[in-house]
């Protein structure tokens, strides 16, 4: 009983504090390598979608993102990939292949029940999610979302549906983004679409912008269409 009862405070407390529902479970799962991947697990329901996050990030960046396609009816996994957050040890320089992390993640999700599965992918998390698509079986990845991303080396063998979303002005070291992801847009093979907002935040950062309401719409209209 007491444990109980520490446990509605620790509920309680942090309610107050942040405003915000914690995830609703946490789960480990395994990488085709044996590595074990943590996530955060929002909602329920037969489509599902997996969250890939930027460079910048780690899966606690996306809980808001998250309790939206969770209230929209979507079974919702935020991953930490290898090296972030708390999937570690590992380190960003010599696990640079992230494209097996979102498969373990996608499989997952099918293995639990899902029926279709989506990914949403920052930055680097764009990457992988395109990469992920070019490497999947028919059918395991219903439509992807590259935010801020070209979308991996192969855009040409990307499965499923496609959403680019850049800004217009974002840039990189290199350069602007838009010429980059419009090439691989180009590319990839339909069905797909860019949406191209204005401003010059990157990928999540957009999130923090007046661009914000418009990218988490545009995301949830792709991922609801029938």
């Amino acid at each position: 009983m007491r444990a109980f009862v520490t446990s509605v405070f620790v509920l309680l407390f942090i309610l107050l504090i942040t405003g915000e529902v914690p995830a609703q479970e946490a789960v480990t799962f395994p990488a085709p390598d044996g590595y074990q991947l943590h996530a955060d697990l929002y909602g329920k329901g037969d489509r599902a979608v997996v969250l890939a996050h930027g460079g910048r990030f780690t899966k606690d960046s996306w809980r808001k993102q998250a309790e939206a396609f969770a209230d929209a009816g979507f079974r919702v996994l935020a991953t930490d990939f290898r090296g972030y957050g708390q999937s570690v040890p590992g380190s960003r320089s010599e696990d640079w292949k992230h494209y097996p992390d979102v498969l373990a993640a996608v499989r997952y999700l099918h293995h639990a029940g899902a029926k279709s599965v989506s990914i949403v992918g920052a930055s680097m998390g764009g990457d992988a999610a395109g990469d992920a698509s070019a490497e999947s079986n028919p059918g395991e990845i219903d439509r992807i979302v590259l935010l801020g991303s070209e979308g991996g080396d192969s855009p040409e063998r990307m499965k499923g549906r496609k959403l680019f979303i850049v800004t217009r002005d974002d840039r990189s070291g290199d350069g602007p983004r838009l010429p980059g992801i419009t090439e691989h847009y180009r590319k990839a093979p339909d069905p797909k679409k860019l949406v191209v907002l204005e401003g010059s935040a990157h990928a999540q950062f957009i999130f923090e912008t007046d661009q914000g309401a418009r990218l988490l719409e545009e995301m949830l209209r792709f991922l609801s269409e029938p």
